[in-house]
């Protein structure tokens, strides 16, 4: 058996371990409004539930371990006081990765994610109208637990309100576990889907993905197209040019015949099919045509 001291490896190395070793994680996808009422939404993995009376919630925004910089999530809690937790299931998870992207401070990851704002009812920060389930928080406080690269900022949050979605309760307003679909976080690329067990995503790309908001519309607003695959579109660096998009075209005419002519809806559901398998830049180059 390997045995460790912490001192004695990497913080990067240590924070592999733990991520891979305490897994798999809940996801507190947290939506916050800075001083000036600007959005943010951001998820953390160090999250769960750690009383019922009060209800509270712990999540913890860490220290970025490169630069030791910190979060506008806890920028955001240490001004306002108060948060959003909503809950990652399936159907969002692209989304929640994409939203993970370390934009600017002033850029929307509502709009860059395509998730929609819900007003709350008590807190000021918006709930994401597509989570299951939101709980509306006050900051209580936040526990500091270091000043170094790594270091975590427990942020403990009364929940004042929440809202569960009826699609996912039963006739006496049980939450059934199954329809709530949850995901969970573990090491590396590897997520775990609570009623199928492990996959991957690939991490947002750190040159930044256009995301959700300059898409086309035909596609942003597209009927065929999931959440989940807007999600994937949305983390590529640029648009695919006109001159690849001819190659691939020429190159799929002759098992797709009619591409040139083809209805969007009909090019959107073969792009999802790229997407099945990862193939991002096909689905583009398809879309786009």
């Amino acid at each position: 058996m390997a045995s460790f001291n912490p001192k004695d490896i990497s913080t990067g190395q240590l924070h592999g371990y733990l991520l891979s070793a305490v897994a798999p994680r809940p996801i507190a996808f947290a939506s916050t409004m800075d001083a000036e009422g600007k959005p943010n939404l951001s998820p953390f993995s160090f999250f769960n539930v750690f009383s019922a009376n009060p209800p509270i919630l712990i999540f913890s925004p860490a220290r970025r371990v490169r630069d030791n910089t910190i979060k506008h999530t806890l920028e955001n809690v240490e001004a306002t006081k108060e948060v959003v937790i909503n809950v990652v299931n399936y159907d969002i998870v692209q989304q929640m990765s994409l939203s993970s992207t370390e934009y600017a401070k002033d850029v929307n990851e509502f709009e860059k994610a395509g998730l929609t704002t819900l007003a709350s009812d008590i807190v000021k920060p918006f709930r994401v109208a597509e989570s299951p389930v939101q709980f509306e928080c006050k900051v209580n406080e936040i526990i500091h637990l270091g000043t170094e690269g790594g270091a975590g900022n427990l942020v403990i949050c009364e929940v004042v309100k929440f809202h569960i979605s009826d699609d996912v309760l039963d006739d006496k307003a049980v939450i059934i576990q199954e329809k709530l679909d949850l995901v969970a976080r573990a090491g590396g690329s590897y997520y775990s889907r609570a009623k199928k067990g492990f996959f991957e995503i690939p991490k947002p790309i750190s040159t930044l993905g256009i995301g959700v908001d300059i898409m086309p519309s035909q596609v942003r607003n597209s009927m065929v197209l999931t959440g989940n695959d807007l999600g994937m579109l949305g983390n590529v660096e640029a648009l695919p040019k006109e001159d690849d998009i001819n190659e691939f075209i020429n190159n799929v005419s002759e098992r797709y015949p009619n591409i040139k002519n083809m209805a969007h809806h009909e090019k959107h559901k073969i792009a999802r099919n790229y997407l099945s398998y990862g193939d991002v830049d096909s689905a583009w180059k398809l879309l786009l045509s």
